[in-house]
């Protein structure tokens, strides 16, 4: 588990990354992200994102183009399928929460577009209105969820491939929950709307423990979007999704992240789920995401 970094410990020369919790996130000081990032800079950060799996920056003031240019550091963007992106760049989601909606986006445990072929690698949510309280996102660090398994569930999880699908969510609401076909997030109509409702559902089996490609640590692939066990029924998968759901969100396995307008995180879905918290009632909330295309899961 990772534990705090002392100075002496740091193994940056750009940047500062302070840890937030035992288990993953740091914040990281020291950088401008609406400059043009030198490449010593952007491999710093990128080796705390692979440390830390969630890494979060404060007091940005960044236009939509300076959003676009960081995360196309990252690699691909992946357009989101079932909708449009704000006006004039399509690479950026609006996610918004206003005083009438009751629900909101993500209220549940999930890694962005699992059930996808190529799954989203990271993304990055920059906060452009956020709620004077409330309104976190809570992280799990899924090696943690596959590291801490007695030997014996390991064995038998590593041959396992899980289905998901993006109209499939494990009770409850929120992304991909449909609205009667006017909106993916079963709100009031007024988060985001799908582009097609014909074509908004997706599903895709993966492996339940992947190898991470770039750190080649094990981790849990799993989440609220996960339906069954390939070759399995729901009812024979559900006792076993349900228990590695608990297990991999256990409080030790989790961060939490307080907004401030400005604040920026970036998150390895490959390793992480993540939850944004419904608790700021008739308020308004109004988050920009770009997500990066990631690699085809496998395990190894």
């Amino acid at each position: 588990m990772q534990t705090a970094e002392t100075s002496a410990s740091r193994p940056y020369r750009w940047i500062e990354a302070n840890s937030i919790a035992g288990a993953l996130g740091a914040e990281i000081d020291g950088v401008d992200l609406s400059c043009d990032l030198t490449d010593e800079v952007m491999a710093e950060i990128r080796a705390a994102s692979l440390r830390h799996q969630v890494i979060f920056f404060r007091d940005q003031k960044l236009t939509p183009e300076q959003h676009v240019a960081f995360a196309r550091r990252w690699g691909e963007i992946l357009y989101f399928p079932l909708s449009d992106g704000i006006e004039g760049y399509p690479e950026i989601l609006e996610v918004k929460k206003t005083p009438a909606d009751k629900k909101n986006v993500g209220n549940f445990w999930h890694t962005d577009q699992m059930f996808a072929v190529r799954p989203a690698m990271v993304s990055i949510l920059y906060g452009r209105q956020v709620p004077p309280f409330g309104g976190d996102t809570m992280f799990s660090n899924q090696y943690l969820a596959y590291e801490t398994l007695s030997p014996g569930m390991q064995r038998m999880v590593r041959g396992l491939r899980t289905v998901s699908s993006s109209s499939h969510l494990n009770r409850g609401g929120g992304e991909d929950g449909m609205d009667g076909g006017k909106s993916v997030f079963d709100s009031t109509g007024t988060a985001i709307k799908i582009r097609d409702p014909g074509s908004a559902r997706m599903t895709g089996a993966h492996p339940l423990v992947r190898t991470h490609p770039e750190t080649g640590r094990k981790s849990l692939f799993i989440g609220s979007h996960t339906h069954n066990f390939e070759d399995m029924t729901e009812e024979e998968s559900r006792p076993l999704i349900d228990f590695l759901m608990r297990h991999s969100t256990r409080p030790e396995h989790t961060c939490r992240f307080r907004w401030r307008t400005g604040s920026l995180a970036v998150w390895d879905n490959r390793c992480t789920q993540h939850l944004a918290l419904n608790d700021y009632p008739n308020e308004t909330r109004v988050m920009h995401r770009i997500t990066i295309l990631g690699d085809e899961p496998f395990a190894s």
